[in-house]
């Protein structure tokens, strides 16, 4: 199942199973469609031109993640609280927790994720892989992921938005 929201970032579609969030993107209809953002459940289904569930604008869960999001984007939430199931590897889900640990109006670099994670600055890379293989935008915030020495870097919703959400985060703590 899945909905709309419109945004200040622009177009978002929340997906979700029955009791998780799976998927929050920025979603321009159906040009939309094969985003390497995408869970793999969302990506299988749109790979075969399913659709991904039903449109439904009434389920609690639904209603709840726009209600946050909405709130995000008023500068009155800075953490959500939304169950979420995201679709990855083990070394992508362990990415993501980390990523979540990231608070509002802070950020990392790639190298600091890896360390976080036992490895070194070599693993990079690959931190930065499974960032933008994240499907649940913002309330995962890989939008606070940044290169090396605080360069604003990659992000699959496109750098402008990246650069809007960091403002609004830093604009909201003063």
């Amino acid at each position: 199942m899945w909905t709309t929201m419109e945004s200040p970032a622009g177009t978002m579609r929340v997906v979700a199973s029955r009791d998780a969030i799976t998927d929050f993107e920025f979603w321009d209809g159906d040009n939309a469609s094969g985003s390497p953002r995408s869970s793999t459940a969302v990506a299988a289904a749109r790979a075969a031109g399913r659709p991904v569930g039903q449109r439904t604008d009434d389920d609690p869960l639904l209603r709840e993640a726009v209600r946050q999001m909405t709130a995000y984007f008023a500068r009155d939430l800075k953490e959500f609280d939304l169950p979420v199931r995201p679709e990855g590897t083990p070394f992508q889900q362990r990415v993501w927790e980390q990523l979540r640990r990231i608070g509002y109006g802070e950020t990392a670099s790639y190298g600091e994720i890896a360390r976080r994670m036992g490895m070194t600055n070599a693993a990079s890379r690959a931190v930065g892989l499974a960032n933008g293989r994240n499907p649940i935008a913002i309330v995962i915030p890989c939008h606070r992921v940044l290169g090396a020495q605080g360069k604003l870097v990659g992000y699959a919703g496109g750098l402008e938005r990246k650069q809007m959400l960091l403002e609004l985060e830093q604009d909201a703590l003063f």
